[in-house]
């Protein structure tokens, strides 16, 4: 096989798949819009995406700034050198990384160093397997850490808070996967994708799990018990009321794949992998003789160009945000400035922010800042970043990561340093919040996936500290304009995060009773 035209193969999957949103996933999407209600912040959250959709095929630059631990699923004849495949995949990485494409995600376990071309120990992840057909079967999955973090695995029997007990049965499992979906809230850009592996061990349930995810969300399973459970699930998930990015609505879930293995007598699990409403995830069946692609997977069916409804995007964008308040914010803000705003206003942001993730927080509990912060804005953020040659940062894909990670340091940063506001996806925690309300701080909500749609609000980089900590963790000094988030926890010790979950609780407990015998 000529290698550097597979070389070539491998670096356009992981192109197309950082950039270009399968056909399967996209009608899923324009399903979820057509049944949110018009003017509530879902809908606002659900026309950034789309546009978000856009902006990326046509920069061809990544949906989201997490580009995810690529992992590659391949199949191959007999015959064929997979120690030459891997070598390919890995220098396609490089290139794709080095192009923007990829942000550099391999960081060493031990001492937090990034690799910064994607390359490490056992990164990437390779499967292969061996079969009888003529050609190459490679495909990609990019899954970010947000949705990766909201994985469960559940032992049965267990206790499942708001469902009870949960057996070694049918209605056992699907007491698990509702509650997979309660427990994700918006931590994980809800709405998303679940694939549930029943069986196996620990790691083999969640390696089965994965597995679904390669699964086209159109696809009817096989096993008639688990084809009316996928469909009860795709029911009743969306009856919970968590929304897109948790903030209340119609569609909380886009797709459901379920799996299942044979298992140890003493042993019964049943794993959940949750993937993002940016579901990258493409295949390619290769030449083994010319290296070459054939034939692209995943796109059958309608082509759902979003491009042709930017304009009704827009008319609805305009329309949820005609109910709720809007604050222009500018940095340094006061106390007083914060103290005005309440959850559910709309802001939008001009002038200075910086970005601060989970190396910068745990830097600053433990040191001073290396800039004035008093009024100032933190983005939890991890963007994708290109130097030119003349050394100036251009900033590919910029959106927000999950802020829960931060949450033991937060509010002890925001009272040291004066910090005013906090931007990510799906919300914080009691410290914090206890913290927004002494202090005078709030908590701004982005929408998660949407990386082109803020890269473009980005109109410069002024600076950054803290590079020795690898890109994605650096301090980035952004200067934004009409950089838009939504107030979901503020001043006065109210936050939606809890009140969504409080209520999907509820709602959650209606399906405690046994359904499937």
């Amino acid at each position: 096989m000529d290698m550097f035209k597979f070389q070539e193969s491998m670096y356009s999957l992981i192109v197309e798949t950082s950039t270009n949103l399968p056909k399967d996933v996209r009608r899923a999407i324009k399903d979820a819009k057509a049944r949110e209600n018009a003017g509530t912040r879902s809908a606002m959250s659900l026309a950034t995406i789309t546009n978000n959709i856009t902006m990326a095929d046509d920069n061809v630059s990544p949906i989201c700034q997490d580009t995810g631990l690529p992992t590659f699923k391949i199949k191959t004849p007999v015959g064929v050198n997979q120690l030459e495949i891997a070598e390919a995949v890995r220098n396609a990485l490089v290139l794709a990384t080095k192009a923007g494409k990829l942000r550099p995600n391999a960081v060493d376990s031990l001492t937090g160093e990034n690799s910064g071309d994607n390359l490490g120990e056992g990164l990437p992840v390779i499967k292969f397997e061996q079969w009888d057909k003529d050609y190459i079967d490679a495909r990609l999955i990019l899954k970010g850490g947000g949705c990766e973090n909201k994985n469960i695995q559940y032992s049965l029997p267990c206790e499942l808070e708001g469902l009870g007990k949960a057996g070694r049965d049918l209605d056992g499992i699907r007491k698990c996967i509702m509650h997979s979906v309660y427990q994700a809230q918006g931590q994980g850009c809800s709405a998303g994708f679940i694939g549930v592996g029943i069986g196996g061990d620990r790691s083999s349930g969640y390696d089965l799990a994965k597995a679904q995810l390669f699964r086209s969300n159109d696809d009817v399973n096989p096993n008639e018990d688990l084809r009316k459970l996928e469909e009860y699930v795709m029911e009743h998930a969306n009856e919970l009321g968590i929304g897109t990015m948790g903030f209340g609505g119609e569609t909380t879930l886009l797709g459901c794949k379920i799996g299942v293995m044979h298992r140890l007598p003493a042993s019964f699990f049943v794993s959940v992998a949750y993937n993002c409403w940016a579901f990258r995830r493409l295949g390619v069946k290769v030449n083994p003789e010319t290296g070459e692609i054939n034939e692209w997977l995943y796109q059958e069916g309608e082509k759902i160009d979003f491009a042709l409804e930017d304009k009704q995007a827009e008319q609805e964008t305009a329309a949820a945000v005609e109910g709720p308040r809007e604050v222009v914010l500018e940095a340094p803000i006061t106390e007083e400035q914060i103290r005005e705003l309440k959850v559910g206003d709309v802001v939008r942001i001009n002038g200075r922010m910086y970005t601060g993730r989970d190396a910068i927080h745990k830097h600053l509990s433990e040191n001073d800042s290396p800039i004035d912060l008093d009024g100032q804005i933190i983005y939890h953020c991890g963007p994708v970043m290109l130097k030119d040659d003349e050394g100036k940062w251009h900033v590919k894909a910029a959106g927000p990561t999950t802020s829960i990670r931060e949450e033991p340091y937060q509010g002890d940063i925001m009272k040291r340093f004066g910090i005013r506001a906090v931007i990510g996806k799906g919300g914080m925690g009691p410290k914090t919040l206890a913290a927004l309300e002494e202090h005078g701080g709030v908590y701004l909500n982005a929408i998660g996936g949407a990386a082109q749609y803020y890269a473009d609000c980005i109109k410069s980089v002024d600076g950054v500290n803290f590079t020795e900590f690898g890109i994605p963790e650096a301090m980035w000094h952004l200067s934004v304009e009409g950089f838009t988030a939504v107030v979901t926890m503020d001043s006065h010790g109210n936050s939606l995060h809890k009140d969504v979950q409080q209520t999907s609780l509820e709602k959650l407990a209606k399906f405690k009773e046994t359904v499937f015998k």
